[in-house]
């Protein structure tokens, strides 16, 4: 009597799915989906800030607004501003502030995210936040014409001044800060951002 030794056949797996990729155009008009940005044609969804990140956004938010009241060379935006930094896949970054000149905004699309670089971009640390995804966003933004980066660390109470991914001013919680060749006249003690009332 023979014995037959059972040969296990190979399982066939599925064919890998790619996910199908949008546009920024097709992401703004899904309409609120909730805090995320689109990376390369993908969906991200982001964690919902905490409040101090969102108190500190506010207070350099209205900083902005009251210099472009008595400055009228350009226009605040907050609330995670949609800028394209890349197209065909697009990616569209949520800025938490920015400022852009009237001169810029002329040139941009009447309604959807940014497809014109603003001067100033302000990006607000929260605690999930990595430096690697921080360096990331800031060669996107100089990439397409941003002129300024001021990234907020609020656990630190510091300021990065950043005029290109290379070249970057730390400012601590007794410093100034100023807007230079982008913002004229713009300065505010870092003390009125981090112990605002």
């Amino acid at each position: 009597m023979s014995t037959q030794t059972a040969v296990a056949t190979p399982t066939k797996l599925p064919p890998q799915v790619s996910p199908k990729l949008i546009t920024g155009e097709e992401l703004y008009a899904m309409g609120d989906i909730g805090p995320s940005e689109l990376v390369k044609g993908e969906i991200k969804y982001l964690m919902p800030t905490g409040h101090p990140h969102g108190y500190i956004e506010n207070i350099i938010g209205a900083l902005l607004y009251i210099y472009s009241k008595t400055h009228p060379i350009g226009r605040a935006l907050s609330g995670e501003v949609g800028i394209y930094t890349r197209r065909n896949p697009d990616t569209v970054r949520a800025a938490d502030v920015a400022f852009i000149s009237h001169k810029r905004l002329a040139q941009a699309q009447t309604e959807g995210y940014l497809n014109v670089a603003p001067e100033l971009v302000v990006e607000i640390m929260s605690p999930t936040n990595t430096w690697s995804e921080v360096q990331k966003k800031l060669a996107e933004y100089f990439a397409v014409g941003v002129l300024m980066v001021w990234v907020v660390d609020p656990q630190l109470e510091q300021i990065h001044v950043y005029r290109s991914p290379e070249q970057m001013k730390l400012l601590r919680k007794e410093d100034r800060l100023v807007g230079d060749d982008v913002l004229p006249g713009f300065q505010v003690e870092l003390t009125e951002i981090f112990t605002a009332e």
